[in-house]
């Protein structure tokens, strides 16, 4: 039984990136993804997820991520594949689809049909994503935590 006195981790609002300036990061990204645009400042920008967001923020100080990173959800690996090539963008070594953006965040790429985590009907229908659907994996890995898999 959990401890009631503790509150339960349930999810990611955003994640912030460091970089070196928005207007380089916001081209870079914008070679290799399709996004909204939130909003922008000097220093700041954020891109929509739809009921979650990136952050980006200037000023990056440490020396490249390694082993650190986060899984970015897309709609089709295999067409991020292609924009990352396209962008001159070489993945990293290993039996995932990591790069590094040029400020040394390691960003791993991961398909929506794979993974546990699931959009809520309504945020797909804003999304424009309602064709998405999850493998037997991913369904199975849901089913056995009583999650219904779209």
């Amino acid at each position: 039984m959990p401890d009631s006195t503790k509150p339960r981790a349930i999810g990611f609002n955003h994640i912030a990136l460091e970089v070196g300036d928005i207007e380089d990061a916001l081209a870079f990204y914008g070679r290799i993804f399709d996004f909204q645009l939130r909003s922008k400042s000097k220093t700041m920008a954020f891109i929509d997820l739809g009921d979650q967001f990136i952050a980006l923020q200037a000023g990056r100080k440490q020396p490249a991520d390694d082993g650190r990173h986060f899984g970015l959800v897309v709609d089709d690996k295999e067409a991020a594949r292609a924009a990352l090539k396209a962008a001159g963008v070489k993945p990293l070594d290993g039996p995932f689809l990591d790069f590094r953006d040029p400020w040394g965040n390691r960003i791993e790429i991961v398909g929506y049909d794979n993974v546990q985590f699931t959009k809520a009907p309504n945020v797909l229908r804003g999304m424009g994503l309602t064709h998405l659907t999850k493998n037997e994996s991913a369904k199975k890995e849901l089913a056995e935590k009583g999650m219904a898999a779209n």
